[in-house]
Formats: structure tokens, sequence, C-alpha cells
């Protein structure tokens, strides 16, 4: 033994005591290294540094060698036998609090199976009955400083395993573990409920299941997705609400799916049970026309105002198409839209609360997506409240535990570290608890939260399936299992709070409600005050025809052009960066052509000057893909960056220009969600090369393209899709031009393809300064980005506008016998080709919108040629890709057959494009030459 022991404790043996309290710390430190205090860390640290392979000696000769005890730990006298059972006893506390969620009783029908857990039963830690009646030091269990093994054992049980099952040993972090620890085991499983409170939850449980009921007696066999046997999401939403209200929370931005919907609509939101009910008769169907096409019910959103005690809580239920869970990254865009508004900076004023399906939640991969972005900065919202509706059962007939290896459809979670709260669907104060404190959690910390509500599904996926075909045995227990709200008015009655007579009042006046169309919720007199809340109403007339002056005063665009190109002096770029700063300087002084990087950044400059919001995302934004944009410059020496507009920043019209995480689809989605609910923002997702949209089709086709005709929302979104084919193989050359132009109808959205920088300029500023809130989808650029041909001079900024078509002014009209019609890169090529033959007697016009197509504008070109024998389509997509297909009928309605109409560009093909440098080089040739010397024989011979 150490001199330094020795000297401290002379007064007791080490052996035995000791041994097994740092066994029990060390077991500990193997398992999880932050578990214990830094001291204890540093020590077993030296453990393994000393000399020799010291791991496999005993503890006690471990610390022998180190020489030292941790600072404030006594040599414990007495019993070493003792010693070691409360070594033990340590080691049990530890195991609930890592394992008692495995034997919570979670599932109302107990009908899956729970997993064993041998590490808390007494023997596992060589502890016996016999130990029960002695007393322990509880250690850092939330409780006295000694109780007997019994007392212990059932504070654990009444804390771990009884209806709330609790996932929080994952978290590395000590401080949040021990902010949890604290919180559950301080009311050792007793639930802090009032009488009133319980009154309450079961007024609640009984709105839930009274409106089920009611639907499902007066529209027999019409599906609602019923929420019966999750009831308890009911009193869950209105406790958190009020919950959250007095904690100052002034917005709750809601998603979910169908499950419940209705049944939250009504009961919590707050929407009239006879607006309800006219949907379900059709009522208004006929008011609907091909502009608002209109959604089934269970997808349709609602806002209100709730009032709390700390004033009220404005509600956004989003809405939702059916694609499971893409709701969720366009919830969290809407609040992070919100939070800048409010200037909400711990995030806490705006909540994100999604709702989500059990087998959704672990099979959509778009949640992963979700949680990958939680704490990244441009997306972090303060984290979000999952609540996880768990049937039990999959999308229609697959057991859970059949369809996973893991327990709980959680899992994913993990991923961030967040808390998982399991609790059992059956009781109200259990679900109304672990709901609340994570609510706590997640405003104290800023991170997500899990409530897992283990519930069932009383009927099918919906009211026309017949899940006992699939699953007999689980619908025999669901068919013998009294509801959420008749199990908790009989505990209720038996406690002496409620009588019977008292409960089935709250099931008849709730029919009786229902009956009279009367609504549920009661709204304060300070409903919809909120002065944050967005007008829309100057948009909601936009029209896409609008003229605005895009233009920018000379005096602006030189104080413009000094702001992005000026740079602090102890800021040093990469010899690049700064080669394209100075020939910025050039542009800004008349020495050099203007390039697509500068007039781009010159768009945002007078956007923000103008009192607009930026935000613009995408996987290499801050500096462009293409190394174009460099709006964000890093600097070489240190870890820092500079961005040059913020100079223009004023009044918070901030801008943002985020790298984002690899994601297409939470991304877009995102981006969706945040454009939805800020029409002052200019906001854009910028795809790294236009295919990789691919990823994020189902948010083009179910809110992009359709979301204002299903649920009337507008979105000024603009989508930059890279796009040219140069040779670079299939997935780096085609956006899929087609797949957009295919979706739009009615004005819903926009299709450029712009040539100039002096293009994108003003296309960027239409955008933001008409009325009109509408997406914008734009085939960008790649070579043309430093093409010496397509450049800009300052007068196209600071005169002229946006053209959709663009004559060509090189030929004389009166020679012109062909007109080539076409958009973006291969313009350049035809005129190269012309210029190198003398070609005079084509012209070559630039269709720069190709959605709304403008059709007169196009026609004016025609008419200004008096001798024309015949028009062209060109494009470089294959036949069966690109514009051709989608415009070839205003094409032929603008020539009015006039004019014989063909079409040169590629052979149809399955795929974008080849992947052999030369063969493109081949193709693109022939299609060039096709376009100005091609003899057609008809208008449709390109099929």
């Amino acid at each position: 033994m150490s001199s330094w022991i020795k000297e401290k404790h002379q007064s007791a043996p080490f052996f035995g005591a000791n041994s097994a309290w740092l066994e029990s710390y060390y077991d500990q430190y193997l398992a999880d290294p932050q578990s214990v205090s830094p001291e204890l860390q540093k020590l077993f640290i030296s453990f393994e540094q000393g000399q020799g392979d010291v791991r496999h000696l005993p503890i006690i000769e471990k610390f022998e060698m180190a020489g030292r005890l941790p600072a404030g730990a006594a040599v414990i006298s007495g019993d070493a036998a003792h010693q070691h059972k409360q070594a033990a006893v340590l080691r049990l506390i530890n195991s609930y609090r890592v394992r008692g969620h495995q034997k919570a009783k979670l599932d109302p029908l107990n009908y899956s199976k729970r997993p064993d857990t041998p590490d808390l039963e007494l023997s596992f830690h060589g502890l016996t009955e016999q130990d029960l009646s002695a007393s322990f030091d509880t250690g850092s269990m939330v409780a006295p400083d000694q109780m007997t093994l019994k007392d212990i054992i059932n504070t654990l049980e009444n804390v771990y395993c009884q209806h709330v099952g609790v996932e929080y040993m994952h978290i590395v972090d000590i401080k949040k573990r021990e902010w949890l620890q604290q919180r559950l085991e301080k009311h050792a499983g007793e639930f802090p409920f009032s009488d009133e409170d319980k009154k309450n939850m079961l007024q609640e449980l009984t709105h839930a299941e009274g409106m089920e009921r009611y639907l499902h007696t007066k529209y027999v066999g019409q599906k609602r997705f019923s929420l019966e046997g999750g009831d308890a999401l009911i009193p869950q939403m209105t406790f958190l609400i009020k919950h959250l209200g007095a904690k100052q929370t002034k917005e709750l931005v809601i998603g979910m799916a169908h499950r419940g919907r209705l049944n939250m609509l009504v009961n919590v939101l707050g929407k009239s049970p006879g607006e309800l009910f006219d949907e379900f008769d059709g009522v208004k169907a006929d008011e609907l026309d091909n502009v608002n096409s209109g959604d089934v019910k269970y997808h349709k959103g609602y806002s209100s105002d709730v009032p709390t005690s700390g004033g009220d809580v404005h509600l956004a239920l989003a809405f939702n198409p059916s694609h499971l869970e893409i709701i969720n990254p366009v919830v969290l865009g809407s609040a992070r839209a919100r939070q800048v508004r409010r200037n909400d900076s711990n995030k806490n004023a705006v909540v994100p609360l999604l709702i989500h399906g059990d087998a959704a939640f672990e099979g959509q991969g778009v949640i992963m997506e979700c949680f990958n972005m939680a704490m990244v900065e441009g997306y972090d919202v303060g984290g979000t409240i999952h609540i996880v509706i768990n049937n039990q059962i999959g999308f229609t007939t697959t057991h859970a535990l059949d369809k996973k290896a893991d327990l709980y459809c959680t899992e994913v979670a993990k991923m961030v570290q967040a808390p998982i709260f399991h609790v059992n669907g059956d009781d109200p104060e259990a679900v109304v608890f672990a709901t609340n404190l994570a609510a706590d959690y997640r405003q104290a910390f800023g991170q997500d939260v899990v409530v897992d509500l283990v519930c069932y599904r009383k009927h099918g996926h919906n009211e026309a399936d017949e899940p006992s075909a699939t699953q007999p045995h689980m619908y025999k227990l669901v068919k013998a299992h009294k509801s959420p709200r008749e199990l908790y008015a009989d505990q209720l009655a038996q406690a002496g709070v409620v009588t019977a007579d008292y409960a089935r009042n709250l099931v008849d006046a709730y029919r009786d409600k229902m009956d009279n169309k009367e609504g549920i919720v009661e709204f304060g007199p300070t409903h919809n005050n909120d002065k944050y809340a967005v007008d829309w109403a100057d948009h909601i007339d936009g029209d896409l025809s609008e003229q605005v002056d895009t233009n920018i005063t000379p005096e602006n665009f030189k104080r413009y052009a000094e702001v992005i190109t000026s740079l602090p002096a102890e800021l040093k770029p990469h010899p690049r960066v700064n080669k394209i700063n100075q020939d910025r300087i050039k542009m800004m002084n008349g020495e050099q052509p203007l390039d697509w990087g500068f007039a781009e950044t010159m768009a945002y400059a007078g956007i923000l000057d103008e009192g607009h919001q930026i935000r613009i995302d995408g996987q290499d934004s801050q500096r462009g893909t293409f190394f174009h944009r460099h709006a964000v410059v890093h600097n070489v020496d240190v870890n820092d960056n500079y961005t040059p507009l913020e100079a223009l920043q004023k009044d918070g019209n901030k801008i943002d220009i985020i790298n984002s995480v690899l994601s297409e689809e939470a991304v877009l989605g995102f981006e969706y969600g945040y454009a939805t609910s800020e029409p002052n923002a200019l906001v854009i997702w910028e795809a790294q090369f236009g295919d990789f949209a691919n990823g994020a089709q189902v948010v083009i086709d179910q809110f992009i393209s359709s979301g204002e005709a299903k649920w009337g929302r507008l979105s000024g979104l603009v989508m930059f899709l890279p796009h040219g084919f140069e040779g670079q193989g299939p997935e780096h050359s085609s956006a899929r031009l087609e797949r957009y132009l295919q979706l739009c109808a009615v004005n819903n959205m926009q299709v450029c393809m712009p040539s100039t920088p002096a293009q994108t300029f003003h296309m960027i500023r239409r955008q933001m300064l008409r009325k009109a809130r509408k997406p914008l989808i734009v085939m960008t650029p790649k070579s043309l980005l430093r093409h010496k041909m397509a450049t800009s001079k300052m007068e196209q900024l600071t005169q002229g506008g946006f053209q959709k078509v663009i004559p060509d002014r090189r030929c004389d009209a009166k020679d012109v016998e062909r007109v080539i019609f076409c958009s973006g890169k291969v313009y350049y090529d035809l005129i190269e080709q012309l210029d190198k033959e003398g070609v005079k007697n084509v012209a070559v016009s630039r269709v720069e919108q190709l959605y709304p197509f403008p059709r007169t504008d196009l026609k004016n070109v025609l008419d200004n040629y008096s001798n024309i024998k015949d028009v062209i389509w060109c494009q470089e997509e294959p036949i069966n890709q690109g514009a051709w297909f989608q415009i070839r009928h205003h094409l032929q309605h603008c020539i009015d057959n006039r004019f014989p109409l063909h079409f040169a560009g590629r052979k149809g093909s399955p795929s974008p494009a080849v992947g052999a440098l030369k063969v493109h080089m081949k193709e693109q040739q022939q299609l060039i030459l096709d376009a100005i010397h091609g003899e057609h024989g008809s208008a449709i011979d390109a099929e």
C-alpha cells in the first residue's frame, strides 16, 4: 500500500470495502467513461497508462500502483461483505436506469413479448432476498440517503418499470442525464396531478372517443383514419399546449399524417364540427375548380389561437399529402421562418411538433434526414418534440416485432442522443407526465425529444379494412379491451375523484355538441391578435404577368459592387478566390464584362438592400458548386469566413447562405416550409447537379407544384438546377426539365432557363418585386458561368428587364429563311457554328421562360420575319426529354400553320446522356448541324 494512502487513511484497512466501491465505478467507467466523475476518469486512465499491462490486475492493485485515491473518497470501514453488497446495490440502481424501460408495462393489450431483463434480478448482482431488509446508501438516487433494498427496488420499479419507460442512458452529456434522472426519480412514480387535472384528462378522453363514435355512426364506411386506441393523444396535446403556453411559447407548428387528424382538428384546434360534417357530405365540392382542386379532409391543415395562462398559443397544423412523413421537414422549415421573424434566439417561442406513425418513423428515410439536420447551423429549430402514435402494427398487416430486430420503432432517434419516453397509451396521466417532461427537456437543452405513445388501432388502416384477417389474435384482444376513456373513468370512480354519473354526463354532453354542431374548443378574447402573424393578402391575387421595374440605379450599382468586393484587410482569401474578386472590381469599373457570379450577387445585394430577407441553401452554395458565387469568402490562415452581403442587412432582413447537409428530400422540404411561412424572403434551394433533385421528387410533386391547388398555400421558393449537356455523363447533364414542365398548369409555377448574367439578375429580382408568390424553377448553367460569350454590360442591369424571348439581333430580318428557337447553352453552340460558316439566313432566338409559355413574345419574333420557310425547335436533350413534347403545342399555336415545325436534338433515350465524351461531342455537333442545315420532311418527323 502506498505511503500516501497510509498517511491519509490510517484508521481503516484498504482491502475489501474500497475494493468493492472502486470495482463498481470501474465497471461503470468501462461501460461509459463519461458516466463517472472527471477525477475518476483521470484515475482510471492513469491505470491504463501505467507500466505493464495492468488491465488484468485486481483493481486494488491498480490503486496501489497509481498511489492515490480520488479526492474526498474515504476508506470505508466495517464489514467487507456488506460493502460488496453496497457496490452491488449501486450497480442494480444503474441497471434500472439503463434497462428498466424493457421491463415497463407499456403495451395496453399485453400482446407484445417483452425481453428478459436478468440484470434487474437480485441474483445477477450477487444479492439475495435476505438482503431486502438491509439498509444501503442510495448513491445518486433522488431519495433518502439510506433505504432498505426492498424500498430502493420498489422506488425504482415505480419510476422505471410501470407505464413510463425511459431511454436516456445513451446520452453522453452527464448533465442531461442527471437532469432527467432528477425529474424522473423525484416523484417516485407518483404523477403530480390534481383532481381537477384528472377530470380534465377524462373530459379530453371523452372528446376523443365521442367524436370517433359519432362519425362511425353517422358516416358508416367512410374513411376517417380513426384515433381509437390512441385516444390519449387528445389529452396529451391539450395539456402540452397549456404547459408550453405557461412557459411563454407563442407558436406550435404541428405536422402529422392521417391517423387521428380529424380528431385533432376538432378537439384540439377547434375546427367546427359543422364544417367537418360539410366536408363528409360534400356540401362545398361544387365550389372547387381546376385552379383550386382541393384535397381530402384528412389532408387539410388548420390554424387557431388557444388561450393559456401565459397568453395565446398559435397552433398551425400543416397540410399533409399521403406520402408518409414528408411533412416533417416542411414543418421544421416553417418553424425556422417563424423563429427568425420573432428574433427567437433561444427558439422557445416557436416549437415544432411532429406526430408520427410507428412503422413510418422507422421506415421512412426522411426521418433520418431530419434528425441529421437537427443541430446543423441553418436548420436548427431548438429541438423538435416527436410523438409516435405506436399502433404496434405496421401500415396494414405487419406486426411490429416481425419487421425489425430492435425492440422499438424509435431507435433512429438515438443518432442525435434524444431521450425517448415510451408510455402506455391507456394511462393518460403517464402520457401527460412524460410529454410535459419531454417538452421541458427540449426547452432546457434545445434538442429533440421523442414520446412513444404505445397504443393500438381499433380498426384497420382505414375503416374499410378488416385487420382481423391478418392479425386475428391481436384483434381478439382489441375487441375485448375497454377503451381508454372507460378504463380511466373506472379508475377515477374507484379513487373517488368522479362518479359514474359524472363520466356518463360528459359523454352525453359531447354528443349533444356534435348534434348541435357546436365548437369544442373555447377561444379566449385575444384570439388571433399576434403582431407577428403574416398577412398574405397582397400576394393572394398576385399575377405572373405583372410588370415590375427590376433595374437598379447606376449609383446603387456602384454601391452594391463596392460592398460585394470589399474584404477586410486581415482576410486572406484563397488565390483563386482573390482572382475572382479582383475581376469583379474590374467589372465594377467597366474594365471587364459582367460574368454570372457578379450579376447574381448584385441581384441579391439589391433585394437585401430593399428590405427583403434572403436564404440560399445547397450542398456548396457559399462558393457555388461550380466555383462561381463566393458569396462567403473563407480565410486561408484561420478558420473564419466573411459574407460581404451582410453589410447590407438592416431591420432584421438578414441573409443566410448555407452549405447544406448531403440531403435533397429533407432540405428541399425544409426550404419549401420556410417559403410558405415567409413571403418577404427570397428562398433558394440549389442542387449540386440538377439530376440530384430526383431524390426530392415527392416534395416537388406533392408540395411545390400542387400546394396552391390543393391547400391554397402560396410559396415563392426558387430551385436552382444546374443543367447542360457537356459530356459529364447521364447524372451530371440533365435537371429533368421535362418533369417540371409536365407539372405546369394554371400558372402554378414558373420554369426559366436564362442564358445571360443580366437575365438571371432581372429574373431573381422579379421574383421578389412582383406580388405573386409562385415557385420558380431555374435551369442554371455550368460552363456558361465562365463562357466568353455569356456576359453582360452594366447598362443591362441599370436599364432593361427580364426578356421571356430574346430575338436574334445579328441578322437582317429580310434575309432570314429559317428560325431556330432554343433555350440555354445550346444557343452559344449554334451561334459559334453559324459564325464559323458565315451563315446569314438562319436566326436563333432564345426562349428564356418556358412556363408560363410566352406565346405573344414568340409570335412577335416570328412576325418580324417575312421570308420564313421553316421553324426549328433545337434542344440538347433527347427527344423524349427536355422541353419539346411539353411546348410543341405552344409553338404550333404561334406558327398557326404558316410554316413547318421541326425538331433538332438527340434521338430518344431512356438515359439522359451518354457516358463517353467523344460520343457526346459527335451527338452535339450533329444536332447543331441538323438545326442549321437539316432537311426536314414534315412537322412531326422528329417522332
